[in-house]
């Protein structure tokens, strides 16, 4: 099986880097074939992973956090579009959050990572698509779509370069709080029910869990075809703290804040505020007005334990 790892060297905070010689000796021990390349500048691991598509790659890893596991979504799914589509998709988890690998199943060690690796476990899984903001033309993604607090929070923990982790996300969490954040008025288009409200926060989840540990999803399938969504209204600075133990265990559904669905499609209008955006950690943008979300089913194969 041939296979292309993709490092970017400065995942967690530069982790990532100095993991190399541990994940090569791992990768080696399991007999996998593979080539191992280092990111050098943003959007250069869509680059790689979309070439080795073309190259006849069977399998692309994103050795990394969830920015550049991301980016390789995005060149596999381009590649795809090219008629390229046999290349499959995993995840050495190295990076800060790692909530795209945790989602898609990739759970363990580095040495039982490499030995699912080598045994070709896949499944097929979704891949969403939003249009909107900084991304007029869309971008693709793997875990989810959050939309005003967890963006801002989200902004705000890669700032903080001393932690990393859920750590660095509940450090970033208070500084919103106090710092930041008006919720705006929106419109949310779902399959079958338009939502009008003061919304704190608007998860489009793909998979489980945003925020290196928040379940904003903790009923999310991957592979089920329907985004699961976590939709908050408008709360006080005291209620925000009181809602975050619910988020850290998956329990907030019945909370009277909080809405939970499910959609194919997804479409968000800010009816008075702009509203910042991320896509799998990656801004979307600061000042957003409108996003449009589908979910495309099945769109690439994905290697992992249990696959």
């Amino acid at each position: 099986m041939k296979t292309l790892i993709i490092l970017n060297p400065i995942s967690g905070r530069g982790y990532a880097g100095k993991a190399v010689p541990d994940i090569e000796a791992c990768l080696r021990a399991h007999g996998l074939d593979f080539a191992l390349t280092r990111t050098a500048r943003p959007w250069h691991a869509a680059e790689l992973a979309e070439q080795a598509a073309k190259d006849g790659y069977d399998l692309v890893v994103s050795a990394s956090g969830d920015g550049t596991a991301n980016e390789v979504v995005n060149g596999l799914m381009r590649a795809r579009a090219a008629g390229f589509d046999r290349t499959a998709f995993s995840i050495l988890p190295v990076g800060t959050g790692n909530d795209m690998a945790y989602s898609l199943g990739v759970r363990g060690t580095l040495e039982e990572t490499c030995e699912a690796l080598a045994a070709n476990r896949r499944k097929r899984v979704d891949i969403g698509w939003v249009r909107g903001g900084d991304y007029p033309e869309g971008r693709y993604f793997a875990n989810g779509v959050g939309i005003g607090f967890d963006a801002a929070v989200g902004f705000a923990a890669v700032k903080i370069r001393w932690a990393r982790g859920l750590l660095a996300y509940l450090i970033a969490v208070i500084q919103t709080v106090f710092f930041y954040y008006k919720a705006p008025q929106v419109r949310i288009e779902l399959d079958a029910e338009t939502i009008e409200q003061s919304s704190l926060m608007i998860s489009i989840m793909n998979g489980i869990r945003l925020g290196g540990g928040f379940f904003t999803a903790p009923e999310g399938d991957p592979g089920d075809g329907r985004f699961d969504l976590c939709i908050a209204e408008t709360a006080s600075k005291a209620r925000i703290f009181g809602l975050i133990p619910y988020f850290l265990k998956g329990t907030q559904q019945g909370q009277p804040e909080i809405k939970m669905r499910r959609s194919r499609q997804v479409t968000v209008t800010a009816l008075n505020n702009p509203f910042p955006a991320h896509c799998d950690g990656e801004t979307l943008c600061y000042e957003g007005t409108k996003l449009e979300i589908e979910l495309i089913p099945a769109a690439l194969e994905f290697v992992c334990a249990g696959g």
